[in-house]
C-alpha cells in the first residue's frame, strides 16, 4: 500500500486530496499546523521520523496576506513566502531522505496561477508560488537519478476557505478570465493528482496549469 503525506491537512483541497486517495486506497497523513507546521524544520523532521515509508508528498500548505506592496509590513511579505516556499522546502528535504532510501518517491508542489500573472495585491503570494517553479525544476533534475519524480500542479482558482472572502464581482472578473467561464475544482484537482501519481510514472520536472486560463509560458 502506497503512503501519502498530504500537508496542510485542514484545508479544503487537502480534504479533497484525502477522499480521492482514500478511494485509490493509499495510507494517508494529512496532519494540521498544531501536528506539522512546516514553517518549523524540527516539526517536519519529527513527523517524518515517525513514517516507514512515503511514497508521496503533497506540499498543499498554502496561506495568504493580501495588501497592495505599499501597505504590506515586512511580517505579512515573510510569513506567506514562510509557509508557501521554505515550508515546501523543508518539507520536500525531509521527505527526500525516505524516498531515497527507498528508490523511489513522488513530490508534488500546489503552485498557483498567480506565480505566472501575478495579481494585484498579490506580491507576496505570487513570489512565493513563482519560486516552486524553479525548485520544482532543479529537484526533479537532482533526484531524477534515484527513481524521485517531482512535479508542479497549478489548480486555479478553487472554492476554498482561502477564496470564501471573495465577493461575487471579484468572482465573476475571475471566472471571466476562464476560456471554459468556469473554475476548476478541488475533486478534480485531487483525481488529477492521484492519476499523475499513480499512471504517469514517466513524468518529472513538469508543471500543469489545470483551469482553462491562457498564457504564454515565456
Amino acid at each position: 500500500m502506497a503512503t501519502a503525506l498530504i500537508t496542510g491537512g485542514e484545508g479544503t483541497l487537502a480534504s479533497a486530496i484525502y477522499r480521492e486517495l482514500s478511494i485509490q486506497e493509499y495510507e494517508i497523513h494529512a496532519p494540521g499546523k498544531s501536528a506539522l507546521d512546516v514553517t518549523k524544520t524540527s516539526s517536519i523532521n519529527a513527523y517524518i521520523a515517525t513514517l516507514p515509508r512515503l511514497d508521496l508528498l503533497v506540499c498543499n500548505a498554502g496561506l495568504v496576506a493580501d495588501k497592495t506592496l505599499a501597505n504590506m509590513p515586512d511580517e505579512d511579505f515573510s510569513k506567506v513566502l514562510e509557509v508557501c516556499l521554505s515550508g515546501a522546502f523543508r518539507s520536500a528535504r525531509a521527505a527526500l531522505k525516505l524516498m531515497v532510501k527507498q528508490k523511489q518517491g513522488h513530490i508534488v508542489f500546489v503552485g498557483s496561477f498567480s506565480a505566472l500573472r501575478g495579481p494585484i495585491g498579490q506580491s507576496n503570494y505570487a513570489a512565493a508560488k513563482a519560486g516552486l517553479f524553479g525548485l520544482s525544476e532543479s529537484l526533479a533534475k537532482e533526484y531524477g537519478g534515484r527513481n524521485v519524480r517531482v512535479n508542479l500542479i497549478l489548480p486555479g482558482f478553487l472554492e476554498t476557505k482561502m477564496t470564501a472572502h471573495l465577493d461575487e464581482s471579484k468572482r465573476e472578473a475571475y471566472r471571466e478570465a476562464h476560456a471554459l467561464r468556469r473554475f476548476n475544482t478541488c475533486a478534480a484537482t485531487a483525481r488529477f493528482i492521484a492519476f499523475l501519481d499513480q499512471h504517469m510514472p514517466h513524468t518529472s520536472g513538469q508543471i500543469f496549469n489545470l483551469d482553462s486560463r491562457i498564457c504564454r509560458w515565456n
